[in-house]
């Protein structure tokens, strides 16, 4: 086998693997520039809180249609808004913070999303709803994913200032009459979902890994906002391409595969990169005793 063949065979020779690597793509555009987002305001948990407030409601949809994509997204989205209007009000009328408050409630989330499909369906049904089919992708779910990516980057570039000034400045918004409020739904609407457009590849478990661990990585690489989100696609994309390689030549499981090889990118990030990884700092302590 020539490296070519090793490198780019599985993608140009099977149908499934091609579909695969376009629908990470799509998530990759769409969610890691929303988790540099999360970092930056510190709401890295919520995300992961988030993907497992979409649970029930895709249940119910699998309970009511099966393996339907238009049901269990629309179930998705129904519960990720409804968790995560919740949170704000409890948050917002109570001493509890929002990251607090969306803990409580994704917890209630996955138990009752795994009963309902634990109940009502197979060990098989639950594996997939929990770590998803990425190498199942048919048309309408690389559409959806690729849909929900393209709309992401149209609000993120139409509310880009606004975005980032709530990061550093929550307050900042609201007391210029900016509509601070509207921004923060908006950018909690656009991350559920792309965890609902996720959660069809990658499953509700997992979705929130390529969303955060190249987020947290790009930030040892770049000290702009920008240019976190620049490299934090790019990190996605590798890490997507690793772990898809990796499931096709070693017989593992896409989704972890794909996840894992992202923890990777990210160790070596903690370890040797550009801005304030180890490595620098290390340096930095050696000229500066």
């Amino acid at each position: 086998m020539t490296p070519g063949e090793f490198l780019l065979g599985p993608f140009l020779d099977y149908g499934f693997m091609g579909r695969a690597m376009v629908g990470c793509v799509a998530l990759s555009f769409g969610a890691c520039p929303l988790g540099v987002l999360l970092v930056l305001r510190r709401m890295s948990l919520v995300g992961d809180a988030m993907s497992h407030a979409i649970l029930p409601g895709a249940a119910v949809g699998f309970l009511i249609a099966g393996f339907s994509l238009f049901a269990m997204t629309i179930g998705g989205i129904v519960t990720g808004l409804l968790v995560a209007g919740l949170a704000g009000i409890v948050s917002r009328y109570t001493p509890l913070r929002e990251d607090a408050s969306f803990a409580a409630f994704y917890l209630a989330s996955l138990g009752i999303g795994v009963l309902l499909v634990s109940v009502h369906g197979s060990n098989v049904d639950l594996l997939h709803v929990l770590f998803g089919t990425v190498l199942a992708l048919d048309d309408p779910a690389i559409l959806l994913i690729a849909s929900i990516a393209t709309v992401t980057m149209l609000l993120l570039a139409l509310l880009y200032r606004p975005l980032v000034a709530e990061c550093f400045d929550p307050q900042f918004l609201r007391a210029v009459g900016g509509g601070g409020g509207v921004v923060h739904m908006a950018f909690v609407a656009l991350v559920v979902l792309n965890l609902v457009g996720g959660f069809q590849a990658l499953g509700t478990l997992m979705v929130v890994g390529i969303m955060m661990l190249p987020a947290t990585a790009s930030r040892f690489w770049s000290s702009t906002v920008t240019g976190q989100m620049i490299i934090s696609c790019l990190i996605g994309l590798i890490s997507s391409y690793v772990g898809l390689l990796l499931s096709f030549h070693q017989n593992l499981p896409a989704s972890p595969a794909i996840i894992l090889s992202a923890s990777v990118i990210y160790a070596l990030s903690v370890l040797v990169g550009r801005i304030d990884s180890v490595f620098v700092r290390s340096i930095q302590l050696r000229h500066h005793p």
